[in-house]
């Protein structure tokens, strides 16, 4: 299984890590939050090091209660974090998580590979030909609602069969488009209560029916939290149980605060297969 980012390919013959760089000061995780250039150039070489193979650039917080902050905002704290580190790391695959399309012209442009979007294109539906104008491979999560209201949307017959025809719909619409680079993100801790994100993780192998990237996304979140009663500070050790976990049921792609941790599990996974 391969990705074409933006003429590099990717290998996920066997699962990668996704390192989280937040150019926000109000993420959830105060540990991850990048406070200028200089910064996140270190903190990006820093998980090159450790192991990550994608950066995931992040500059409007999607945590519950968020909200939007306006273009404006968004593109002038990202684009100098985009273009800063594409030159300090030119081979570094750097993935841009957006639900704009004008934000994600802007960093393909300065060397982003991939787009990752939290609203399946629900927000700015002229995403999608973004997407399949640039031929970068799409990430596409599930969620209801925006995050600064997601959680009120958090009711569901079954779940996993729901999001499962989320995705499935998706898909169809994104290769009428022509895009098949599509990484599939069940969405753990958006418009999900906690028992919702453990059923979705115990049924995380019904994803591979489609035959697309799985990326697992619950690094130090408040399901971790809240099981634990421990705060995001302390949720490294949680975190990894689950990531052993996940990778066992099919995740391709742990999407992580803590690159070197993740990537050690992937290292013990393989051992153990």
């Amino acid at each position: 299984m391969t990705l074409n980012c933006n003429g590099i390919l990717l290998d996920l013959s066997t699962p990668i890590v996704m390192g989280v760089l937040n150019i926000t000061p109000d993420s959830f995780h105060e540990g991850s939050r990048i406070a200028n250039v200089e910064h996140a150039v270190d903190v990006a070489k820093q998980m090159i090091v450790d192991g990550a193979d994608i950066l995931d650039l992040g500059a409007m917080s999607s945590r519950p209660g968020a909200d939007m902050i306006s273009e404006e905002e968004e593109l002038s704290r990202i684009l100098p974090m985009v273009k800063a580190i594409h030159t300090a790391l030119p081979e570094a695959i750097i993935s841009i998580d957006t639900v704009r399309s004008s934000v994600a012209i802007s960093c393909l442009e300065a060397g982003a590979h991939i787009i990752n979007d939290i609203s399946g294109a629900s927000i700015d539906s002229e995403l999608i030909d973004v997407i399949a104008k640039y031929k970068v491979p799409y990430i596409l999560m599930h969620m209801k609602g925006t995050p600064d209201n997601m959680q009120s949307q958090a009711a569901y017959n079954d779940v996993t069969m729901d999001v499962l025809a989320y995705i499935s719909n998706h898909i169809k619409a994104l290769r009428g488009k022509g895009i098949h680079d599509i990484i599939i993100d069940p969405g753990f801790g958006f418009a999900k209560l906690d028992e919702h994100n453990f059923t979705l993780m115990k049924q995380l192998g019904s994803f591979k029916m489609f035959d697309c990237p799985i990326l697992a996304g619950i690094s130090r979140k408040s399901t971790i939290q809240r099981a634990l009663g421990v705060d995001a500070a302390n949720a490294l050790n949680g975190t990894t149980a689950l990531h052993m976990y996940l990778l066992e049921r099919g995740a391709n792609i742990l999407r992580a605060h803590d690159v070197k941790e993740a990537r050690e599990v992937i290292q013990l996974w393989q051992k153990l297969r």
